[in-house]
């Protein structure tokens, strides 16, 4: 399309959206001779009519209005590619308001937002961490982060950025204790610690050698709603526990829990970046999620 298509196409949606030539002009910053020139040499072009001309006012017609709804919408895609390629070039700077569960604000972002500073001097962190939902427009959120079961409802705004593996595990006191589970089926017969928040908290998955999927109803004697309690409850000999491998993977190396079923491996979490409907995503988000996926596929592979 020449720079002279691409001008009267312009200018033939003003018209059509204002009305009249004379607001038009006044809205481009043109005359209204160069406003019916650009229009008359689109019609020319195309063989066709757009507009039909009285004393009162301007009329689309037929053609026009095909032409009319197409071309907003191919602008609009143009408008939004240039913008695109614009925002590549763009420095992140500002605010970044995110939302995270504690955990994984407290134990995983740190690693991401230290990267993020030192390459971005201009780019500033307000973590609200939180595992309730929240409510993005009216919390100011930027970027949410999530960690789920299943993929969130349809409607939202949302990226993959990663998994999160888990592991099930007990502390050595309480497994000399109790026994030490040698299969999925043996733990009815334990104490369970359950995290409230999951979907079916008290149905274990495990993914059984030759990848077919089994599931424990497990008893739970205790229940709680955060991550980071899960761990101390471990911690204090109280059960075996089902959780994600980053939280407690110090604790393992260090004997303070021990894997258990190892054979049995446990469907990942998945990690989601929820953020307000937007026709272009800010640079500020956009490095950050991406930074964010990075991080976590790397930890994945070690």
């Amino acid at each position: 399309m020449s720079s002279h298509s691409l001008e009267d196409l312009s200018v033939f949606v003003t018209v059509a959206d204002c009305g009249s030539f004379t607001a038009a002009a006044e809205r481009l910053a043109i005359s209204k001779s160069q406003a019916s020139k650009c229009v008359g040499r689109l019609e020319r072009s195309l063989g066709a009519r757009l507009l039909q001309r009285t004393t009162r006012r301007l009329r689309l017609t037929e053609a026009g209005g095909t032409l009319h709804q197409a071309a907003r919408t191919a602008l609009s895609s143009i408008e939004e590619a240039q913008a695109a390629v614009s925002a590549d070039q763009m420095q992140p700077r500002g605010t970044l308001r995110i939302s995270a569960p504690v955990s994984f604000g407290a134990i995983q972002l740190p690693q991401v937002i230290k990267q993020l500073t030192q390459r971005y001097p201009a780019l500033h962190f307000d973590l609200v961490l939180d595992d309730d939902a929240t409510d993005l427009v009216a919390e100011g959120i930027d970027v949410a982060i999530r960690i789920a079961e299943r993929v969130p409802d349809s409607s939202a705004v949302f990226r993959r950025v990663g998994v999160q593996p888990r592991v099930t595990c007990a502390s050595p006191a309480y497994l000399k204790a109790h026994g030490t589970p040698r299969e999925p089926r043996d733990l009815p017969s334990h104490h369970c610690i359950i995290h409230s928040r999951l979907v079916d908290a008290r149905r274990w998955a495990f993914a059984m050698p030759g990848s077919k999927r089994e599931y424990v109803s497990v008893p739970g004697n205790i229940a709680v709603n955060s991550i980071l309690a899960l761990r101390s409850h471990a911690l204090a000999d109280l059960g075996v526990i089902q959780i994600s491998k980053s939280i407690v993977v110090d604790d393992l190396r260090d004997g303070r829990l021990q894997e258990l079923l190892r054979d049995y491996a446990v469907p990942p979490l998945t990690v989601f970046a929820r953020y307000p409907a937007r026709r272009l995503m800010p640079p500020k988000a956009r490095v950050f999620i991406d930074a964010l996926t990075e991080m976590l596929a790397d930890r994945l592979v070690r």
